[in-house]
């Protein structure tokens, strides 16, 4: 924006105006700065306080406004005027609410703090909205002919979307079309499967278009202009989507990698849960080896479940279909045994009422942790340290024994290709650098820079962030339901596939309006790239969360803006400092570095900036305001989108421009993350590692710069943390660029 006429605006409520000297604030504040108004008022956040900044933007001609009051987390939809650029200064819960009234290290803070604001807005522009030059489209593609997928094409259209519904096998329907009986709310009884009706109505619907035996062959392109080419009887058919519901589903766990002592493949009277579905087609149930009625039967749970040699986690749904099971055999003859060997039984919700019932059918449950099958032929027996008993059961002369083997994704099967996907690169940037792990299982197969599936989490599903943004992938306008997601039953099968297809839209709607999705929902900038100075090292295409950068065959970046989450990881990784935002880039927090005054030497007073995650170590100092505890005068925060898009000249800012230290506050990376953009600060921390060359060159102590991690629930953490950094500091010595 040329032109800039500057307002500073400065709230005397909440404490603010008790605490600090208001005017000396206003004046030496500003005094670097052309500011065209500095006005104060007792409650900006008022009616009466917002029209006086509407009245100097239509009177006055002030087009970027600095509101000087409460965290940037509060009020903003107070403090939104369009057309203005604005910025916020945290007086009330960083300055005043946790530092002493009245107080020359408070006073000195709160005048950085607008000074830092004042350089940020000097650089700032207006985001300008990505619109993309190709047609946009708001269909839905769903993947997948299961509960999942049947259900989010059939909410798609209910809410007025197109859904292009594709399905590999013959006929719709999934796992359930093996199923004859279901237990489902109210969980009372077992009742008959009625998945047609399902089918039926997506079959009906006129905005649901239906491929069957069709696969995915090509995915290209991003939110709202995805081009996706179905295959269907050896033809392409392309078809324009806005947002996609990976919907494809689970398998079995291959009971052939199961302990022998499980006794699978023994008898042919051990089988698995999933074999109990297929054979007692129709209702009957009766015993594999030679189709004689079942007398005695036994339902072994966690058959290679929660068990880390094979699968770690619990299926969620195999101590419910094992009742169920049961039951059939019950109902079939109420005089047969049987058993239901658990380590711990789990019936979450509703599905409580159906081991009641159980009970009361006569079924006999055993909790023992390591049960072992003993198998010749069709005689087949049980062992069973009973837990609860104290002793030794031996189950024998049964007719079935029936293994609860787990819920597979279908996106864990294929090879690895994170690895081959991504070239090596010339010189040594890009070692480091952890890669997302990917199979090529022909799902959606995309045609991105970093591979052509859903990156994948530890156990294999394809979540993005399991905490704060459930649906979401690691690929834009992505989003996973069912059991692709994460094991699950009928019931929250139908939730998870409404809850996705929400998403989709939302994801359609934000990309028409140039807007990016969470966490940053609504943010309009986009990263911008000066390829003129572009040296193709690769380190924005390797590094982007997101896959939103692709490449050319010369390995020039192409960015993708409506898969862009606006994390700033490629600001943070590029080395030629190419990449910025309108409202943030390097030689933005640059500049906010470099308006921090550094008292000389002889004051004892240093200078440690704090560069904190705006996701949960900005929260958690919030925190410390709001709980007004104190914390270490001599800290200048700077928020960033993600500690991943921090970039290693601020660090050689910082102490080239006297400051005695800088701390990094990010996030825990790992499978126990709470990164909101996956990897930010795994990166940072590789960055920080590479940082000692720097301080090298400056002549400097390596334990000036620190990395520590946060999350929002530990701000009592915070004091300590910071007092421990600047004894460190203290012990090293003021900074000796001081002065220059």
């Amino acid at each position: 924006m040329e032109n800039k006429k500057i307002g500073v605006y400065i709230c005397t409520g909440c404490g603010i105006g008790d605490a600090l000297d208001i005017e000396k604030l206003g004046e030496d504040g500003t005094e670097d700065r052309t500011v065209a108004v500095c006005k104060n008022h007792p409650a900006m956040c008022s009616k009466e306080g917002a029209e006086l900044i509407k009245q100097d933007i239509e009177s006055e001609g002030v087009n970027t406004v600095v509101v000087a009051a409460c965290s940037p987390r509060v009020m903003y939809d107070v403090f939104d005027f369009p057309g203005c650029i604005v910025d916020r200064v945290n007086l009330r819960e960083q300055v005043v609410w946790c530092h002493p009234p009245q107080d020359e290290d408070t006073q000195m803070m709160a005048e950085d703090y607008l000074r830092m604001s004042l350089a940020k807005v000097e650089e700032m522009d207006l985001p300008e909205a990505y619109m993309p030059d190709e047609e946009m489209y708001r269909d839905i593609l769903v993947v997948g002919g299961g509960i999942s997928g049947l259900t989010a094409a059939l909410e798609t259209a209910k809410a007025g979307y197109n859904a292009v519904l594709v399905e590999k096998e013959p006929e719709l329907g999934g796992f359930q079309k093996k199923v004859d009986l279901i237990a489902a709310s109210p969980y009372k009884d077992i009742k008959d499967n009625d998945l047609k009706l399902l089918i039926d109505a997506v079959n009906g619907n006129d905005k649901i278009t239906v491929y069957t035996g069709a696969t995915v062959e090509k995915t290209e392109g991003g939110p709202g202009v995805f081009k996706v080419t179905v295959k269907q009887n050896g033809t392409g058919k392309e078809h324009g989507i806005g947002a996609i519901v990976n919907a494809a589903g689970w398998v079995p766990y291959d009971p052939q990698k199961l302990d022998e002592k499980l006794g699978y493949g023994k008898s042919p009277n051990v089988i698995t849960n999933m074999q109990f579905e297929e054979n007692s087609s129709g209702g009957k149930v009766t015993r594999p080896g030679d189709g004689k009625e079942v007398k005695n039967a036994a339902f072994l749970q966690c058959a290679g479940q929660r068990d880390p040699n094979h699968l770690s986690y619990c299926s969620s749904v195999c101590c419910t279909t094992a009742l169920k099971q049961a039951l059939m055999i019950k109902k079939q003859d109420p005089e047969a045994n049987v058993f239901v060997v658990y380590k711990e039984l789990r019936t979450p919700g509703q599905a409580e009422d159906l081991y009641r019932r159980a009970q009361e059918e006569g079924i006999t449950f055993i909790r023992c942790q390591d049960p072992e099958v003993k198998a010749e032929g069709d005689s087949v027996t049980v062992e069973a340290e009973d837990e609860l008993l104290g002793e030794t059961i031996t189950l024998d002369n049964l007719d079935l024994v029936v293994l609860a083997t787990g819920m597979v994704p279908v996106s864990s099967f294929g090879r690895d290709v994170a690895k081959e996907e991504v070239e090596e690169s010339e010189g040594e940037e890009l070692e480091d650098v952890p890669l997302d792990v990917i199979r090529r299982s022909n799902i959606l197969n995309l045609t991105y820079r970093q591979g052509p599936e859903l990156p994948a989490l530890s156990n294999e599903f394809p979540d993005s962030h399991f905490i704060c943004f459930p649906y979401e992938t690691r690929r834009t306008g992505i989003y996973a339901a069912g059991c692709i997601r994460r094991p699950m039953g009928r019931g929250t099968a139908f939730e998870d596939a409404a809850g996705a297809a929400m998403k989709a839209i939302q994801s359609v709607e934000l990309a028409h309006r140039g807007a990016a999705v969470h966490p940053r929902a609504g943010d309009m900038s986009f990263p911008e790239f000066a390829m003129q100075r572009c040296t193709q090292c690769k380190r924005c295409t390797v590094e982007c969360p997101f896959g939103a950068i692709n490449e050319d065959e010369k390995a020039n970046p192409l960015p993708q803006p409506t898969r862009c989450r606006r994390c700033g990881v490629c600001m943070g990784a590029c080395p030629e400092r190419i990449i910025s935002f309108k409202n943030y880039s390097v030689r933005m927090i640059g500049n906010m570095i470099k308006a921090i005054q550094v008292p000389e030497e002889d004051e004892e007073k240093p200078r440690v900036l704090v560069l904190a995650c705006e996701n949960d170590a900005y929260p958690a100092l919030d925190m410390l305001g709001m709980r007004r505890i104190n914390y270490n005068p001599w800290i200048r925060v700077i928020p960033l989108r993600c500690l991943g898009s921090m970039n290693l000249v601020w660090i050689a800012d910082s102490l080239s421009k006297g400051i005695d230290g800088v701390l990094l506050l990010g996030c825990n990376s790992g499978d126990d993350y709470q990164c909101h953009f996956i990897k930010g600060s795994e990166l940072s921390q590789i960055r920080l590692s590479k940082v000692s060359e720097t301080l090298n060159r400056l002549a400097l102590e390596s334990e000036r710069v620190h990395f520590d991690t946060v999350s929002i629930i530990d701000y009592k953490n915070l004091p300590e943390m910071f007092e421990k950094f600047m004894d460190t500091i203290e012990e090293v010595g003021p900074n000796p660029f001081k002065g220059w």
